[in-house]
Order: C-alpha cells, then sequence, then structure tokens
C-alpha cells in the first residue's frame, strides 16, 4: 500500500497525523458540529477523516450555491462559523455566492476549498483556480495552506476573523497533496477566548444622560443581539426605560411583534410615513447593527451623515463606528454587555412621560399588521398567505426568506412571537431560502419551520429537495409563483412602462415536482384554498411544498401593477 493510500486509509503516517486527520480534528475542538458540502475528489482525505468523526454531520448538498447558503444560515443560527466545504475551480466559483452574502450581511462563515496539488498550482492544471483573487474582495481572509504543519494554526486563525469585529466569510484553500502529508505539529487547535472589551465609565455616564433628558428615544437593535440573551435584555431594556424598538434589516424577530414597545423593523421596502415618525427621535441608540445601507434606507436614517438627533453606536468593531453617521458617542464594545449596563440604570425621570412616543410608533406598526381580504382578480394576492400564517402559528415560527416582492407581505402581516425567527440574509440573493431551510430544520425546533420562496428562487436551488427528503425534515415550502422576476418586474413598469422583457416565467406543477421528490405537494389556487392547504402541510411533520398561485398585479404590500401590465 502506497503511503498516500495508507493516509487516506488510516490518517496518519509514521504515527502522526495527516494534514486531513488535523484539520477535522481542529474543526471539532472549535465546536463545529456540521459540516455542507459537495463531494469533490480534490479533498477525499478530508471526506475519510470525517468518515472517522461520528460528532460532525457531513450534509451532502446538491449544489455548491445552497451549500454554502446553507453552511451561513447555520452561522446566523449558531452564532458561530457556518462550515461549507467544497472543490476547486467550480465548486469554488458556485459557492461564490455564500461568500458575497456573508460580507453583505456581516454573517460567519468559512469556506474550506479543496485544491490542485500544490507543484501545479499556477501551471493551467485542472481546476485550478487562484482564491485569492477570486475572493480577494469579498472575504474577510483567504489563506492557502502551504505546510501540514499549518494546518491548526490556519484553522484556529479562520475561525478568529470569520467572528472578529464586523463577522465574514474566510476562504482556506487545501492543496490535495498537502491534505496526505503528516502534520509533524498534529495538535487541533482550541478556540481563543477573548474578554469583551471594557465600556468606558465616561461613555457610559454621557450615554445615561443622554437617555436621561431625551423625550423620544429609539432603540435600534441589530444582529449582534440575536442571541437568547441579547432578546431578553433587548426586552429588558425597552421596558425599564419605555423605549421604542426598531429592528435592523432581517431582524423583525430581536422583540416579539405585538410587544408594546415594538416599533418595526427596517428593510427594503419600510414606508416614508414610517420613517417620517422614526426621525422624530430626538435620541438614536444604535446597539449591534453596522448600520449598513438597507437598515439606514440608503444612509438616510439615522437623519444623515451628520445626524440631528443624538446617535450613540455600540458596535464591536472600531471600523463601522462613524463610517457613514458622526455618533455624539461611539463604543467598540460587545453590545449585549452594554445592554446589561442599560438594564441596570434607574429609569428615567418620571416627569418625562415617554408614553404617547412608545405608543404612536407602535401603532403605526399595528395599524399596518391588519389583513383586510383582497377578492382574487389574477391570483391569490399574498397577503392572505401571511395573514393565514400568523392566523395558524401566532407568530411562533421560524420562516425562511428569499429574495423578492412577496418579502413585503411577510414583514407586513407576520408578527413574530417570543420563539418567532425571521431567517433571511442582507444581500437578498435568490435560492438562498432553500438551503437555509434545511440549515433550520437540522437545527431542530420547537416550532414550524416555513421556507417562503419566489418561483424564481425556488428553480435556483430547488435540488436541496432531495436533501430534504433524505432527511425527512419537517419544512414547509410556500412557493409563490406568479411567473415572474416579479421583483424587476416592478422595475421595468417604473422605468420603461409597458416594455417588460426578460422576466415572464414558465414554470412547471410545483406541486407534481414536489411529489417526484417523495414530498407532500399541495397547490393554492384562489385564497379560500389557502388556510387549508397550509393547515395540511402543518400537520404533515414532513417536508411539503405548497404552492401559491400568487398575483402579479397585487405585486408588493404597497404596489400594483396596471392592469394592461399583467
Amino acid at each position: 500500500m502506497s503511503t498516500a493510500i495508507h493516509a487516506a486509509a488510516t490518517q496518519s503516517v509514521d504515527g502522526l497525523p495527516t494534514a486531513a486527520g488535523t484539520l477535522v480534528a481542529s474543526l471539532a475542538a472549535h465546536g463545529t458540529d456540521r459540516v455542507f458540502c459537495v463531494a469533490g475528489e480534490s479533498y477525499l482525505p478530508v471526506l475519510d477523516a470525517l468518515y472517522d468523526h461520528a460528532g460532525i454531520d457531513l450534509v451532502t448538498c446538491r449544489h455548491e450555491g445552497s451549500a454554502a447558503f446553507a453552511a451561513l444560515a447555520d452561522g446566523k443560527l449558531t452564532r458561530r462559523p457556518g462550515i461549507c466545504l467544497v472543490s476547486r475551480g467550480p465548486g469554488a466559483t458556485n459557492a461564490a455566492i455564500g461568500v458575497h452574502a456573508a460580507a453583505e450581511d456581516a454573517s460567519p462563515l468559512i469556506l474550506l476549498v479543496g485544491g490542485v496539488s500544490s507543484t501545479k498550482i499556477g501551471q493551467e492544471a485542472f481546476q485550478d483556480i487562484d482564491c485569492a483573487q477570486l475572493f480577494g474582495g469579498i472575504a474577510k481572509a483567504v489563506f492557502n495552506l502551504a505546510e501540514p504543519s499549518m494546518t491548526g494554526e490556519l484553522l484556529a486563525r479562520a475561525f478568529r476573523i470569520a467572528v472578529d469585529g464586523t463577522p465574514g466569510a474566510v476562504v482556506l484553500t487545501l492543496p490535495e497533496d498537502i491534505l496526505y502529508h503528516a502534520d509533524t505539529v498534529g495538535v487541533p487547535t482550541e478556540p481563543t477566548t477573548f474578554a469583551p472589551t471594557a465600556l468606558a465609565s465616561q461613555d457610559l455616564d454621557e450615554v445615561r444622560d443622554l437617555l436621561a433628558a431625551a423625550q423620544r428615544p429609539l432603540l435600534l437593535a441589530g444582529a449582534q443581539l440575536d442571541s437568547p440573551r441579547g432578546r431578553k435584555l433587548l426586552m429588558a431594556a425597552a421596558e425599564r426605560h419605555s423605549i421604542p424598538v426598531i429592528t435592523s434589516n432581517k431582524n423583525q424577530h430581536l422583540l416579539p411583534n405585538r410587544h408594546p414597545a415594538y416599533a418595526g423593523h427596517l428593510h427594503n421596502a419600510t414606508q416614508p410615513t414610517q420613517l417620517s415618525a422614526l426621525d422624530d427621535a430626538d435620541l438614536v441608540i444604535a446597539v449591534g447593527t453596522r448600520l449598513d445601507w438597507v437598515t439606514t434606507q440608503g444612509h438616510r436614517f439615522p437623519s444623515g451623515r451628520m445626524p440631528r438627533q443624538a446617535l450613540v453606536h455600540v458596535y464591536p468593531d472600531a471600523e463601522r463606528i462613524g463610517r457613514y453617521h458622526r455618533p455624539t458617542v461611539g463604543m467598540v464594545a460587545n453590545p449585549v454587555e452594554f445592554l446589561c449596563r442599560l438594564v441596570r440604570w434607574d429609569p428615567a425621570d418620571p416627569t418625562i412621560n415617554r408614553a404617547s412616543w412608545l405608543a404612536r410608533l407602535h401603532s403605526i406598526e399595528a395599524a399596518r399588521a391588519v389583513w383586510r381580504p383582497v377578492p382574487d382578480e389574477d391570483g391569490v394576492v399574498f397577503g392572505e398567505v401571511a395573514a393565514a400564517l400568523d392566523e395558524l402559528t401566532g407568530g411562533e415560527v421560524t420562516v425562511v426568506v428569499d429574495s423578492g416582492t412577496f418579502t413585503s407581505w411577510i414583514y407586513r402581516y407576520l408578527r413574530l412571537g417570543q420563539r418567532g425567527r425571521l431567517l433571511g440574509i442582507s444581500s437578498s440573493a435568490m435560492g438562498f431560502a432553500v438551503g437555509a431551510g434545511v440549515s433550520a430544520a437540522l437545527r431542530g425546533s420547537e416550532v414550524p419551520i416555513i421556507v417562503i420562496i419566489g418561483d424564481g428562487g425556488f428553480l435556483m436551488n430547488c435540488g436541496e429537495l432531495a436533501t430534504a427528503a433524505q432527511r425527512q425534515l419537517p419544512i414547509v415550502f410556500v412557493v409563490a409563483n406568479n411567473s415572474s422576476y416579479a421583483t424587476i418586474r416592478l422595475h421595468q413598469e417604473v422605468k420603461y412602462p409597458g416594455r417588460t422583457i426578460g422576466t415572464d416565467l414558465t414554470n412547471p406543477d410545483f406541486a407534481a415536482m414536489a411529489e417526484s421528490f417523495g414530498l407532500l405537494g399541495l397547490t393554492a389556487q384562489t385564497r379560500d384554498q389557502v388556510r387549508p392547504c397550509l393547515a395540511k402541510a402543518l400537520s404533515h411533520h414532513r417536508p411539503s411544498v405548497v404552492e401559491i398561485n400568487t398575483s402579479l398585479r397585487h405585486i408588493t404590500a404597497y404596489r400594483r401593477l396596471p392592469p394592461a401590465s399583467q
């Protein structure tokens, strides 16, 4: 038996672990219990090491793009880097969409790429690709494993960088021959822990004074509060200080939506009347958010780069403080620890009555959330689906959203509860939700898991229905079928009325397609069929697809297409 074959079979060479063996042991030492992949010959030693490691669940996906999305979702759910393993060339380029999404979403991801042999790099070898060039502009770091003895160190570095400051993706290329070689260090790396940056007492005193004097404070909550402790402290802070809470993009779930302090969710379709009311705040405390493009509505909220209201920005990355909005107080600190301090402070002077401010912002959001049925014209108005899900689940649901105009109906009419969860990505990349739904179901849930996706996005990564079927995961895939790339159709109608091109779609029978995968397939063609179909799918407790024949004219919760453009 050759040394290489022996290494692949036993993960050792002369009594020393191979680089592949150290890699897998280090993944486990960092808490990794799941890896998403599309198998490739360039990293066979890693697959073999995983074969012997029962503590890591290897999830075989049907496309590297959806594998990367699934890993990204897993990172969001676990608050540690999701792990995706792909082969060189086509595998790496297919997975690039997940790396881009991680950058735009500030979510931790580690992409492991099996590469060509180290002696063939740069020689136009089969499927060779320069990952540093490919990912250099979107990953936080790109490494190449040049020596087996560097395996543990590079992986530890990848884990640290992926979560440090503003989270993102780290790419590690694994040359094929290096994986077979002995690692002379051979010790799996342990996670590096850091104490949170101390909160400066002078800054805390200034924030306390600003809050005490504020008549209309507003707490803007971001993704770094997305943990059980963070959500608990957010509610406690809102209640103790009578502060309305607005959440950053794709974080609608951070505060129960029926809570009197909930003021809404900043997203692509946040309406001007609501923004105008929010802009009346005299103090904005932004905690755990980068103040990214969508959350700030194109850097217009808080009011411009030089906000007229006082702004407190608490985020663990100094590079984000003051980048687009000059804060009155900027704190490079752990957002959850900041909230811990906030809830200890005495509430505001009772002469400062914030009740009307709190009620005003909540009432704007609550009034919008009342669904009034709309007659079917060219299909089911998707608000009917969102309202039915709200009624059937009481908001105790994990809803995974893809990209599309249908999301506006979900944000408006599905009010998430104490255990509710919105899972989406800031990049709004189409095709995310199928793999992300698989991730959510694999993590287990006390509440139903519902994927909301358009016909265009669904066909991009519907191969993961096979993964859901293989694992018998209790996911309800709701497909909004209006036979159109509707978001682009809407832009066309605005800029080139009556001249639509490239956005009409011809679709299969999605329910029949689901049945071919071994899933339950249902179709709702009228609004009267929506609730029965959803109820049946929710009670099925195995994967199912509900196709909704969706209105194109009622294209969003706020916009209509003229009849002639249907």
